[in-house]
């Protein structure tokens, strides 16, 4: 990554443009164009330097249900466990962890009722029990990496 990459890095972090081209803003704010903005947020997409590209939403606000799940699976069945998981579009984040509780998945739905259905769904497709852990206080914690002195 060159200086560039890592003025973009911190850029979109928080401040990614909310406009109808946003990579022609970027662009303008590093000094390239839109085209090469665009082509430096691919690449450190596929080098696997930007995991994700999105809107992040507070779902509680929009009147949906979140939680925390952690399963107990079984190392041969893992593969299949989280391809389960990963089919549903509620689940924004799956970790496996070296743990009695190996893997653990966020999820959110529409309604407490949908969220539960899904996760008993899931269950009953894998034959793995779900530990449902939906939060009782919400701690948000925001993140950014500073990326432009290179550490």
């Amino acid at each position: 990554m060159d200086t560039i990459d890592r003025k973009i890095l911190d850029m979109i972090q928080t401040g990614f443009p909310i406009t109808p081209r946003p990579y022609a803003d970027i662009g303008a704010e590093m000094g390239i164009t839109e085209a090469e903005a665009l082509a430096r947020v691919r690449a450190l997409k596929q080098g696997k330097i930007i995991r994700r590209l999105g809107g992040n939403f507070q779902s509680k606000k929009l009147g949906w249900r979140s939680t925390l799940c952690a399963a107990k699976v079984p190392e041969d069945r893992i593969d299949d466990f989280v391809a389960e998981v990963n089919r549903h579009p509620g689940v924004t984040h799956n970790y496996l962890r070296a743990n009695e509780f190996n893997i653990w998945f966020t999820f959110i739905g529409p309604s407490w009722d949908e969220v539960c259905a899904t996760l008993q769904g899931i269950t009953e497709k894998t034959g793995i029990e779900i530990l449902n852990l939906p939060a009782e206080k919400l701690f948000k914690i925001k993140v950014n990496f500073q990326m432009e002195n290179g550490e």
